[in-house]
């Protein structure tokens, strides 16, 4: 198992250049092959072909030129850091953009996406994360919209070393722990965590913890297993708690969710996660 082709969701938010070093740290690593993916969104509302012609033309021609900048960057960064890489755009309804990266994302072994900022919502809305993760089939690495643990230092960002498994025995995370392995075999230390286990066969076994530990030692990956009650504060909240007090800088969990009008919606804890997280987080669904 290697991680040797990542796709990269590139946009032009803020926060874009802080996931940028962290995928192309992750690359130069793993000595990946990095594609960098722009969607140019296109506005389709009613009346969209009654509009002035130059009008049109004006708003194609403003995100052509934010993509050319955008892409352009990326090429810099990459160029300087040695990697393998190339660079896509591709032109869609904004309200499609999670499922075009989801597209590309099916021919990677890792799609890298972005947190949302409260503050600046990008083209594509705040959905893109779980139409990624519930339509693509891989696994999704999330960079905080504050920048990856190392950010600004020299060489780029640099997380992975302190690994949290946020482990729950469901199939999800049962994904997302083996989707992990090439980035836990890199890792330092390995804690493997399970919030309020339920002890039995159909659940976390007689030892929450000890079957995936035993998994992951056979792949010469040695983890540290904790069995948290914390009844008086939610899972999301116990897990976001134990990231600060052991300094992780790298969270791997399940991707949760559940049907909606035929879409799916994230489940508390993945949504929680998403919304306060501080270090990067992988998840599968």
């Amino acid at each position: 198992m290697a991680l040797k082709n990542i796709l990269l969701h590139i946009d032009s938010t803020r926060a874009c250049a802080g996931r940028e070093d962290a995928a192309i740290a992750l690359a130069r690593e793993h000595e990946a092959h990095l594609t960098a993916l722009y969607c140019i969104g296109q506005i389709h509302i009613e009346g969209w072909a009654e509009w002035p012609t130059d009008l049109i033309e004006q708003q194609k021609s403003k995100a052509a030129e934010y993509a050319q900048s955008a892409l352009a960057h990326f090429r810099e960064k990459a160029e300087r850091a040695g990697i393998g890489y190339e660079t896509r755009s591709v032109h869609v309804y904004v309200n499609r953009i999670g499922e075009q990266i989801a597209l590309h994302a099916r021919y990677s072994d890792l799609a890298i996406l972005g947190q949302n900022d409260p503050d600046e919502i990008p083209a594509g809305g705040p959905r893109i994360v779980e139409d990624v993760l519930f339509a693509s089939g891989r696994p999704v690495l999330v960079i905080p919209y504050i920048g990856a643990p190392g950010q600004g230092r020299k060489g780029g960002a640099d997380f992975g070393h302190n690994v949290m498994v946020a482990w729950d025995a469901g199939r999800e995370s049962a994904r997302a722990v083996n989707d992990a392995i090439p980035m836990l075999e890199r890792a330092r230390q390995v804690e493997v965590v399970a919030v309020n286990p339920e002890k039995g066969v159909r659940h976390h076994g007689d030892e929450p913890g000890a079957d995936i530990a035993l998994h992951l030692s056979r792949h010469d990956i040695k983890v540290d297993v904790k069995a948290v009650e914390a009844r008086d504060m939610g899972t999301a909240d116990t897990i976001l708690s134990r990231i600060s007090d052991r300094d992780c800088d790298l969270l791997v969990m399940g991707g949760y969710g559940h049907g909606r009008l035929r879409e799916m919606a994230l489940g508390g804890v993945t949504r929680n996660i998403l919304k306060h997280m501080t270090v990067p987080v992988l998840m599968s669904h």
